[in-house]
């Protein structure tokens, strides 16, 4: 029988599980290592304004996901005040409304921004060119001098940008570019002259991030077009390019702050910059369940540190199947030692190794008494399973008598497995002797200890819980062993007097 079918599917399973988790890491930028540290930077604007004892309506712009920063959380504190965010044409704002106000008023909006280097910027559409921009004399011919001197030094749009705002500079700034400076601002006078050349171009506003920093102002950018790309400038010095700490905070050319029924109306932006776990720090994120992105970081808290226990079992099981079809360790039971090592992560190693041979031990002896009353199986076992539920007892209430808190912890030991292992055993004792429970029970105690290991690492907890293409990876390893049919390591010990001879 052809075995490509079988290949097929552990290639399939393989694959998926590894695109899986790189599209986590790098599209979702979920970190492959626990304790990862991200820069998330905590931005508060204060709105004040004078309300006039009118209808009062606050129009102000907010920052959205952009190149080299993520939003993460936004809120808002308004008392009285009625709050609807808007979006229109990709600009998000902030609307708060009330019926009636008088006085001072403020109203506070605070975000979380991840710094994300990998982050894309937005696809922006080019902005509309100014049909309607005139000028009067002698404004008219400055404007084109200085438009006609730039444009004969250029070669596209970006350079003919550049060009322009190097003749405003103090070291070459002329007699055209004074006239205009002395009638119109700086930043709206560059975009009206690139608009009037047909360079597409607006004003946006951003933040200029720095920790600890309180009451600042937004700076005023240029952004230029030039088919489907565009650049940041600076227009005070003309630099090309936007700096790591530029938060764009209005990036649609409309005003940033707009109140009707107020007067004094102004935004002042306060900052702060922290450290925190990158997994937190996308955990809002990860929450978006999409087909790409299936994660059960969209459950309730409750159900997600359930699920991050449950996805530590094939791990164990994957232990178990290295140690029995490789090995050929012999166990009680065949997935009683992940049961056991899952015991061991609540109650702790030691804890639980002694707990585990304290109840085994007297279920044992309990149960070569049970053997000579001749009980069918199910009386025995639950007879066992009684006993089993008594020696727990017992010793939980010793261990707080003696003030070992420890020993409370040896109720997450599982009581089903626990009863069915010492009624093995005990037939195993009984059938072929001390010596196959000596090694059935230290093969199982031995595994249990490997899979508690390998289940309580940190890194492999995180990579179970965030990466689920894991558990494709797993499943594909799984059915790898599961087709081998050569030697166990422990059965090669039977050639040893050939290589003698």
């Amino acid at each position: 029988m052809s075995r490509l079918p079988f290949y097929l599917l552990v290639g399939v399973l393989f694959l998926a599980g590894v695109a899986m988790s790189l599209h986590r890491h790098y599209q979702l930028e979920v970190p492959w290592t626990p304790g990862e540290q991200r820069q998330v930077w905590e931005v508060e604007a204060q709105v004040n304004f004078t309300a006039l004892g009118d209808p009062v309506l606050v129009d102000m712009a907010l920052p959205s996901t952009q190149e080299g920063f993520r939003l993460l959380t936004e809120h808002t504190a308004s008392p009285g005040f009625g709050l609807s965010f808007v979006e229109e044409d990709g600009a998000r704002r902030a609307q708060w409304s009330i019926r009636e106000a008088s006085g001072s008023q403020q109203l506070y909006y605070t975000a979380q921004v991840l710094v994300a280097p990998d982050s894309r910027p937005p696809r922006l559409e080019t902005p509309p060119l100014r049909r309607d921009i005139v000028w009067e004399r002698p404004y008219d011919t400055a404007a084109a001098q200085l438009i006609e001197r730039a444009w004969s030094r250029s070669a596209d749009s970006f350079t003919f940008a550049r060009e322009l705002f190097h003749e405003f500079d103090a070291e070459r700034q002329g007699e055209n570019a004074r006239l205009l400076m002395t009638q119109f601002d700086r930043t709206p006078l560059l975009v009206r002259l690139l608009n009037q050349a047909g360079v597409p171009a607006r004003e946006v506003s951003g933040l200029l991030l720095e920790d600890g920093r309180r009451r600042q102002s937004l700076t005023s950018w240029i952004q230029v077009f030039d088919d489907q790309s565009w650049k940041l400038f600076d227009p005070a010095t003309g630099e090309q390019g936007r700096p790591d700490n530029l938060l764009i905070w209005e990036g649609s050319g409309q005003a940033v702050l707009e109140v009707q029924g107020g007067t004094n109306s102004r935004v002042t932006f306060s900052m702060l910059s922290r450290n925190q776990p990158a997994a937190a720090a996308v955990r809002n994120q990860l929450a978006e369940d999409t087909l790409l992105n299936f994660s059960i970081h969209s459950l309730p808290l409750e159900e997600q540190a359930l699920f991050q226990t449950i996805l530590l079992i094939p791990i164990g099981a994957l232990v178990v199947v290295l140690l029995r079809i490789l090995v050929g360790i012999k166990t009680s039971g065949t997935f009683m030692p992940v049961l056991i090592a899952l015991a061991f992560i609540q109650t702790s190693l030691a804890t639980g190794l002694i707990g585990f041979l304290l109840v085994v031990a007297v279920g044992l002896v309990i149960r070569s008494y049970l053997s000579y009353l001749n009980l069918l199986l199910v009386a025995r076992v639950t007879a066992v399973i009684i006993t089993v539920i008594g020696i727990i007892s017992v010793f939980s209430v010793l261990a707080y008598r003696f003030g070992l808190n420890a020993g409370l912890t040896i109720t997450f030991f599982p009581m089903i497995i626990l009863s069915w292992t010492i009624e093995r055993m005990s037939i195993l004792w009984e059938e072929e002797g001390p010596k196959q429970v000596l090694i059935q029970g230290g093969g199982s105690l031995i595994t249990a200890v490997l899979a508690f290991l390998a289940m309580n690492n940190p890194w492999v907890r995180h990579i179970t819980f965030n990466f689920l293409g894991v558990q494709l990876i797993l499943m594909a390893l799984i059915l790898l062993i599961g087709n081998y049919t050569g030697y166990r390591l422990l059965e090669l010990r039977r050639f040893k007097p050939v290589t003698e001879d």
